[in-house]
């Protein structure tokens, strides 16, 4: 490889499809922001090598275990505006920022969201020094939130940090645990659930939803449950407290095997247990029993502006220092008064 250019290595997964360029697309980090038309152009390129050989064919076939080699060039320009917006920045060093994000802050630009994103706020506060690796519109971003999905996220400041954060991501080894409402209790002694393909019991009664996801057939702005083609996802679901007799709605807290686009919002949707405020997945809002709740918290459910889902808990090991840093984020103030809504 060239000197200057930063290399990442994708370990090809089970059952990988018959293409070099599909086989990428499914298994690269998400957080390193290459497009399956972005990964055909480096392969044309002659950026893609396995075991020193260039791979120069998208339709080259690759099997499961290999370990692909991408040279990636130096990172454009950022032409995204640096904008002083304000951050809640839990622990910064040399390397990398872990911050609370809001409900209703973009991550990054995209059409629709020029600009007032997060990295505009990161380009503010860092200037210079966050990792382009991820491309000129999302430096140092190696995962994301959803717009209105609150919580922690780690941004990496420097290309050794974005490297070994992306390489943790993807090897499943950052604990990523989320604070959700959704209507229902889910519950292993659901006939119905223990007979919905993808849906198993681990001990304790924690609900374990394995999948594919890849875009909707029929809508490009949404993911969908698949089992024959997509990224493999894994969420598990444990229930925290349930609100009614019956319970009309349940707070669980949601592990991340995997960390798909929208995925615990589109596996409790498939498990028939859609979030709170969910306006994507959780089609029309459903109605609590009348009785079954505290008065006044069914008009704060119908209420609710936004899927109720909060990143809580955020685990990793420094990819510079080897230090094992754990954070912690309550709820935030309207899902925090929800909460308090529920309970009465």
């Amino acid at each position: 490889m060239e000197s200057g250019l930063s290399v990442l290595r994708v370990i090809i997964g089970d059952d990988p499809p018959a293409r070099l360029d599909k086989a990428l697309a499914r298994d690269v980090p998400e957080g390193a922001g290459l497009s399956r038309s972005r990964l055909a152009r480096l392969i044309a390129d002659g950026a893609v090598r396995r075991g020193g050989q260039v791979l120069d064919h998208p339709r080259a076939t690759v099997e499961a275990g290999e370990v692909i080699e991408i040279a990636l060039p130096p990172s454009a320009p950022v032409q995204t505006r640096p904008q002083p917006i304000a951050l809640d920045i839990r622990h910064e060093d040399a390397d990398l920022i872990v911050l609370m994000k809001p409900a209703g802050l973009v991550v990054h630009p995209a059409p629709g969201s020029p600009d007032g994103t997060m990295v505009n706020a990161l380009l503010h506060h860092c200037g210079d020094s966050l990792s382009g690796i991820g491309g000129e519109r999302r430096p140092g971003i190696v995962h994301r939130l959803d717009k209105d999905t609150s919580g922690l996220m780690v941004v990496a400041k420097s290309d050794r940090a974005h490297h070994g954060l992306a390489a943790q991501f993807e090897a499943h080894d950052v604990d990523r645990r989320y604070l959700a409402l959704c209507w229902g209790l889910p519950d292993a002694g659901d006939p119905r659930l223990r007979g919905l393909r993808g849906i198993s019991f681990e001990p304790g009664g924690v609900l374990k939803i394995t999948s594919r996801l890849d875009r909707h057939r029929h809508d490009r702005q949404r993911q969908a449950v698949f089992f024959d083609r997509g990224r493999h996802a894994v969420t598990r679901v444990q229930v925290v407290q349930g609100f009614g007799s019956p319970a009309q709605v349940s707070l669980v807290e949601c592990r991340l095997e995997t960390g798909r686009t929208h995925q615990i919002r589109v596996h409790m949707t498939h498990a028939g247990h859609a979030l709170v405020g969910d306006p994507v997945y959780g089609a029309a809002r459903r109605r609590a029993a009348q009785g079954a709740l505290p008065d006044g918290a069914a008009a704060a459910l119908a209420a609710f502006p936004r899927q109720a889902l909060h990143a809580a808990v955020l685990g990793f090991t420094h990819p510079v220092s080897g230090q094992a840093l754990h954070f912690q984020a309550p709820p935030p103030a309207d899902l925090a008064a929800l909460l308090a809504a529920l309970q009465g």
